[in-house]
């Protein structure tokens, strides 16, 4: 049964897994080397998460998916009771490769070129229609991904929903690389699902894994349109992949901010109405009401608890810096709405010590914080849609998050 919005896209439904349901929207918290950092596992269950998302390309560095598949999959691995997504790896293995570390350069304004690099930094990863060539950013060992090779490391990996292997551009990248790059992503698409049935095969004492496709494509609505419809019919004709269908779809690559619910729209429309929607990278409050509305059913970021180590928590009114002096004396909670465990236990001027003190227990509270921040804004956008009050919540949650900036 499927809830929707009465004059967009935005819908909510059910994603089953067999190690259980995620009920969509869903906010899905990134541990990206098979933990949250600094957040025992039993705690994000404790604070809402349904499901958690890990890296290949970092499980793959270390401690290997020979590992984590002896261990019994990811789950088992890290003590995770519910769903299990990884990525691919793409991201990283071009993000780091090209230099931009965690993020890619979201400048459309710059000079476009097909080989972007971050000023002052070294080439790590280079692409051909075959695969990635890369060097570990740990030790600069020298390594190769393909779809083959990404979707084979995934089976290990053991996740209920994994992702097929894509190249990552820019926005700086020329037109004329992102059209190639949308090509080189379908074709290895196509080997992603027939290396996926070969291992399902394979591997049929394992519980079933759901292989997403992700959609590229950059700004260019002929170039999203274009991904997310050949996506969508592979397997409809005579070929390698013939009978064979992805289980969802993720919508991946730099977006600006300002065009997202746009592009997701461009996406989602060519997209299959009964299959699940993966927006990858995307945890602000305006971003997720947006791309909610757009259609997109789940996101993954790693900005709650990144920023969480760094001092930087969430509040109905906007997010600042708990270690701005104001607070040193601030025996209120950090958001008085918030109902997690942090805030039911700890007080800013507490908090605002730990950090001051550099104790690791500062990383931790706030990151718990943070992450039930999230999750629940999106929960609270799931019964919202049900409701039918959708623009009512979206208002109001907006408005006061973006109505000033607290300062620190």
């Amino acid at each position: 049964m499927e809830d929707r919005l009465p004059d967009g896209s935005g819908r909510a439904g059910v994603i089953h897994t067999p190690h259980g349901d995620i009920h969509t929207p869903a906010f899905i918290a990134v541990g990206t080397a098979a933990t949250v950092k600094a957040v025992l596992p039993e705690s994000m269950k404790d604070l809402g998460a349904q499901a958690v998302l890990s890296n290949a390309y970092h499980l793959y560095l270390q401690p290997g998916p020979d590992v984590v598949d002896e261990a019994g999959g990811l789950g088992s691995f890290m003590n995770w009771p519910g769903p299990t997504f990884t990525d691919s790896g793409g991201f990283q293995v071009l993000s780091l490769g090209v230099g931009f570390k965690k993020v890619l350069s979201m400048d459309a304004g710059r000079v476009q070129a097909d080989d972007v690099i971050a000023e002052g930094k070294e080439r790590l990863a280079h692409v051909d229609d075959d695969g990635v060539t890369f060097r570990s950013h740990k030790d600069g060992s020298l390594h190769r991904f393909t779809p083959e090779v990404s979707i084979g490391i995934q089976h290990q990996l053991g996740a209920d929903i994994i992702f097929a292997f894509d190249e990552l551009t820019t926005l700086m990248n020329t037109r004329g690389y992102q059209e190639s790059s949308v090509q080189r992503t379908h074709d290895w698409a196509v080997r992603c699902l027939v290396e996926h049935r070969r291992l399902e095969i394979e591997r049929a004492h394992k519980p079933a894994q759901a292989l997403f496709g992700v959609v590229q494509g950059a700004q260019y609505e002929d170039l999203r349109r274009q991904a997310a419809r050949g996506l969508a019919q592979i397997g409809q004709s005579p070929g390698p992949a013939e009978g064979l269908s992805f289980d969802g779809y993720g919508i991946g690559g730099a977006l600006e901010k300002q065009n997202l619910a746009t592009i997701v729209g461009w996406v989602t429309d060519e997209l299959p109405e009964d299959k699940p929607r993966h927006l990858l990278g995307i945890s602000e409050p305006d971003d997720l009401f947006a791309a909610v509305a757009a259609g997109a059913d789940t996101f993954d970021c790693v900005s709650p608890s990144r920023v969480a180590r760094n001092a930087a928590v969430y509040s109905a009114t906007g997010r600042y810096n708990i270690t701005g002096a104001r607070y040193k004396r601030d025996f209120t909670p950090i958001d008085a709405e918030c109902d997690c465990y942090t805030c039911a236990n700890y007080t800013r001027a507490y908090i605002h010590h730990l950090f001051k003190a550099k104790e690791m227990l500062s990383s931790t509270l706030c990151t718990i914080h943070n992450e039930r921040f999230v999750v629940r804004m999106v929960d609270q956008i799931r019964a919202a849609i049900t409701a039918g009050e959708f623009d009512e919540l979206r208002d109001h949650v907006l408005g006061r998050y973006y109505s000033r900036t607290m300062g620190g």
